[in-house]
């Protein structure tokens, strides 16, 4: 009996990403390791950082596209990518905190504006945009 290759197929590289980093914290990872880098998931760890969810992380070159390897904290409850990419305007935070957050002041919702990807504790009563994820 032959065996066969299983691989995986990539929808949405953002998607997969946080599911990894998600999968690692619960198993209780010290590092995960990322492929398939793009910038809006770059834009998306400089924020988890910022805001403590996840340690430093690095991007490493290789010929068959770039990884990004990130250092775990134990601070994610949880993070998901918002399909389809819901526009948000600047008054409409507060609504969607209390759909995809489990409380007032926790978590962080993540929006890409005209003025790049950043949390809603950043544009908050100033600028609209679309929900990307969110992470708690």
């Amino acid at each position: 009996m032959k065996k066969t290759r299983c691989t995986k197929m990539m929808h949405n590289p953002l998607s997969d990403a946080l599911s990894i980093i998600k999968n690692a914290e619960k198993a209780g990872n010290q590092e995960c390791t990322v492929k398939h880098v793009s910038n809006l998931l770059k834009d998306t760890l400089k924020i988890m950082n910022k805001h403590g969810y996840i340690g430093n992380y690095k991007e490493i070159e290789d010929n068959k596209g770039n990884q990004i390897k990130i250092k775990l904290i134990g601070k994610i409850n949880d993070c998901k990518t918002i399909l389809p990419r819901q526009p948000i305007k600047k008054h409409e935070y507060e609504k969607w905190e209390k759909r995809t957050l489990p409380a007032a002041g926790v978590g962080t919702l993540i929006i890409s504006t005209s003025e790049g990807t950043k949390s809603h504790r950043d544009t908050r009563d100033r600028i609209g945009g679309f929900l990307i994820a969110y992470i708690y």
